[in-house]
Parts: structure tokens; C-alpha cells; sequence
């Protein structure tokens, strides 16, 4: 079984002031590279901490982390709708598949019937 390397998304370091800045992602341990979500190359995949170095000094990568900053807040509102969300679809997940094995018993019960019905009119039809 061979090892495959994976791409990560970058995500930004919270400082000592509760505000977002760049640091340098780990590279190799497993990492191909680094999307980064900024909006200037989306589909970019950044190898090498040189080339990702470059790119958090583009003006796209600072105006992203000036907006990120803007709207720590919402971010935080975000995040915990975003929790409320999940648990209540797990709590629906959870729910669902108590009904999904309840029919699947029903369903199983109802084909051993049928086969029996089944075998018991091919007999008296014999008869």
C-alpha cells in the first residue's frame, strides 16, 4: 500500500489580538500543497512555501485577510448556526435510519410470509 500526498485549504492563523494573519502552512508531512480561498487563483494549488509566500503578498490574499477581519463577528454567528445545523441534520440522520431498519424488518418478515404463502398454494395445488 502506497502513501498519496494530499492537497489542503490554507487557513490563516488567529493572532495574540483575536485578528487574522498569514502564517506559513507546513509543506511536505503528507501535504501536496495549499488551495488557498482568497479568490485570486481558485483552482491554483500552491506547491512550495516560496510560491505560497508570493502569493500571500498579492493584493487579492491582503484585501481577503482585511475582509476576514471585518467580519470576524459574523463569522462566529456563522459558525454556530452552522453547528445547529449539523446536529439537528444528525438528529434527523439518526431518526431516519431508526425508520429505514424498522421497514427493512417489516420488509424481511413480509418476504419469509410470502414464500411460505407461496409454497403452501403450490402444494395444495398439487393436492
Amino acid at each position: 500500500m502506497e502513501l498519496t500526498l494530499e492537497s489542503d485549504i490554507y487557513a490563516p492563523s488567529i493572532g495574540d489580538t483575536g485578528k487574522y494573519t498569514d502564517c506559513m502552512p507546513r509543506f511536505g508531512e503528507g501535504i501536496s500543497g495549499y488551495y488557498c480561498p482568497c479568490g485570486s487563483r481558485k483552482d491554483k494549488l500552491y506547491t512550495t512555501s516560496s510560491i505560497m509566500s508570493s502569493h500571500m503578498k498579492t493584493k487579492t490574499h491582503q484585501k481577503w485577510i482585511e475582509l476576514l477581519n471585518l467580519n470576524r463577528i459574523n463569522y462566529l454567528v456563522e459558525n454556530a448556526k452552522l453547528k445547529e445545523t449539523v446536529l439537528s441534520q444528525q438528529k434527523i440522520i439518526a431518526k431516519q435510519a431508526i425508520v429505514i431498519t424498522s421497514k427493512d424488518s417489516t420488509i424481511d418478515y413480509l418476504t419469509k410470509r410470502l414464500k411460505t404463502l407461496e409454497a403452501t398454494v403450490v402444494t395444495n395445488l398439487f393436492d
